[in-house]
Parts: C-alpha cells; structure tokens; sequence
C-alpha cells in the first residue's frame, strides 16, 4: 500500500474513531443511576434544562467522560512512545512499572504533603510524574550497558520487578495510614476514575495538549529509533539523547493521566498495537489512531464498567484488564 493511500485510510479511521468517540459519550451522558433520556441531551447541554439534570450532566457525567477521554489518549501516547523507544512489543506504562511509580508517588504526596484543595489538584500530576520519572530512570538504569547500550527485553522484565517491588511498597504505605484515607488509596489502586471533576480537567489537559503535538514533531525520530541501533546511528541521530527525550515525554503523559485515573494498565499495550494494524508501523500514521482509540477503549470501559453493577460498578482498570490481560499473555506467546 502506497503512502498516500495509508494516509487515506488513517483519516478514514480517524473519523470512525472520533464518532465511536460521539456514540460512547452521547451514551455514557444518559446512563446512570438517574437517566436522562437521549432527546433530553441537547436541550440540557445548551441550557435548558431543569435543576436536576443540569447537576447530572455537567457536574457527575460530562467532566468524568472528559477525564476518561483525555486520560485514554495519554496513556496511549505514552505506550506508542515506549514502544518505539524500546522496540518491544509489550511495553506499557503500567505494565513496566511506570505507572506504579507514579502511584506511589501519589500515595506519598496525599498521605504526607497536607495542601489545600485548590492546589491539590495541580500538584497531584507533577508529583505523579516525579514519582514515574525517578522510577523510568531506575528501570532505564538497570536495562542499560555501555557495550550493548539498552536492552528492550530486558527492560521490560526490569520494569515488571520493579512494578511488583512497588506494589509492595504501596501495600507498606497503605497499612501505616488512617483508615479514611486508605479508602482513597484502594480507589486509585483499582483503576477508579476519581477526579471527575472540572478541575481535574484544567489540570490533565495542558499536559496533553502540550504532548501530543510534541510526538508527532519527534515522530521520525521515534521511526529511526525503532530500527536497530547502527542504523540509527548510522544517520547521524544522537541516540541516547532523543531517546531519554521521548522516554520523558512518555513518563510525562502516563503520569499525567494515572494521577487523576489511578493505576490503569493495558490501554497503553493495546491501542498501538490496533493503530499499526491498521495503518502501519510509521509513527506518523499511528500515532494519531492510537491516540484516538487509547480515548475510546478506556470511555468504554469505564461507561460499560460504572453501570454494570449498582450502586458503585466496576472500576475501569479492572474492566481494561479484563480485555488487556488475554492480549498481554497472547503477544508474550507470539514474540
């Protein structure tokens, strides 16, 4: 297939996926514990609704199908980058222990940093990606060797070790804190969306306006870094550099969205691995549909997930992993 038909069939793709995007919110806004009808939606969305409704679309369901949406995309992103950076196939965010970092992190700022709420919420995603940054360098630390330079293989299974070793301290942390506040802790573990709420929005969308534009800038970067290493450098691509470069952004953006979603795993996996199906292995071209797919498959997780069980449903990390968890095992099998 030529280049200008895989471009054809991205943006074909991509507006599928942006309406899959519509239909899972349009629904996502009218399931609940207090329906709303679907010929209700728009009268409400452009403010003619009644007291009730408005508190049910703008204040419960529209900002957590937001947060959800952009949450998706992140940690799509983040998995994409990874990928490419490391040349394997199983690389993720969560799977390689970043998010783990990230969560204990947030554990720690929550439990021992008293702050106000305004604040709060802005500071949650940086101390998330300090947490996830010191973790990546440690990972990428233990993976690296000055005759090999870095291992893919090995850095998974660094990072794997390194997500159970953090899981423990997590388990430390939870048991030496107030019962009030393990309440929260427990949620973010399970992949609960819990800031659903406007400001988290405020505070999550910079960073992925910021992110994803600089991705697709580094994006034959990201094709050259996929090749083996005398390729790359062979062109004259500073490579330890560019590649410490994106594995930041990675950090950045996995961060960014467990901060707010809690310890999600999976999205990051499956989304690039559907996008190169689809249009190919340029990142260029994936990108973007992972990007949009990474959105979906956690808005419809997490739409599925919070009405299949009343009162509280199904957390939407445990919903991904129902699906990430066959796939993981499925492509460890055929690599």
């Amino acid at each position: 297939m030529t280049l200008s038909a895989r471009i054809r069939k991205q943006r074909l793709i991509l507006l599928i996926c942006l309406l899959l995007i519509i239909i899972t919110a349009t629904v996502g806004m009218s399931w609940g514990y207090s329906s709303l009808s679907f010929d209700r939606l728009i009268p409400v969305l452009f403010g003619q609704g009644t007291f009730k409704e408005d508190f049910v679309l703008f204040s419960v369901r529209l900002p957590r199908i937001i947060i959800t949406l952009l949450s998706g995309m992140a940690l799509a992103l983040s998995g994409s980058i990874l990928q490419s950076v490391t040349r394997n196939d199983l690389a993720d965010p969560g799977i390689i222990g970043i998010n783990s970092g990230a969560g204990v992190a947030v554990a720690v700022f929550f439990l021992y940093f008293p702050i106000d709420v305004g604040s709060f919420v802005y500071m949650l995603p940086l101390a998330a990606f300090i947490g996830a940054l010191a973790t990546a360098g440690l990972i990428y630390l233990f993976s690296y060797s000055r005759t090999n330079g870095l291992d893919p293989i090995r850095m998974v299974l660094v990072g794997v070790g390194f997500s159970m070793a953090l899981s423990g301290i997590m388990i430390v942390i939870i048991s030496a804190a107030e019962r009030s506040k393990v309440d929260f802790i427990a949620k973010w573990i399970s992949g609960n969306i819990w800031g659903a709420d406007w400001p988290f929005i405020w505070a999550l969308l910079p960073w992925v306006i910021l992110l994803i534009p600089l991705t697709l800038f580094k994006a034959a970067m990201l094709d050259l870094l996929g090749l083996n290493e005398e390729t790359a450098i062979g062109v004259g691509l500073r490579i330890e550099k560019e590649r410490l470069v994106l594995i930041v952004v990675a950090v950045a953006a996995a961060a960014s969205a467990v901060s707010v979603t809690g310890g999600i795993a999976f999205v990051g996996l499956m989304a690039p691995h559907i996008s190169k199906a689809l249009v190919g292995p340029r990142n260029r071209l994936f990108i973007p549909v992972a990007v949009m797919l990474g959105g979906w498959l956690l808005l419809i997780a997490d739409t599925v997930g919070r009405n299949l069980v009343d009162p509280d449903g199904i957390p939407a990390g445990i919903m991904v992993s129902l699906i990430g968890v066959p796939y993981f095992v499925y492509l460890l099998l055929k690599k």
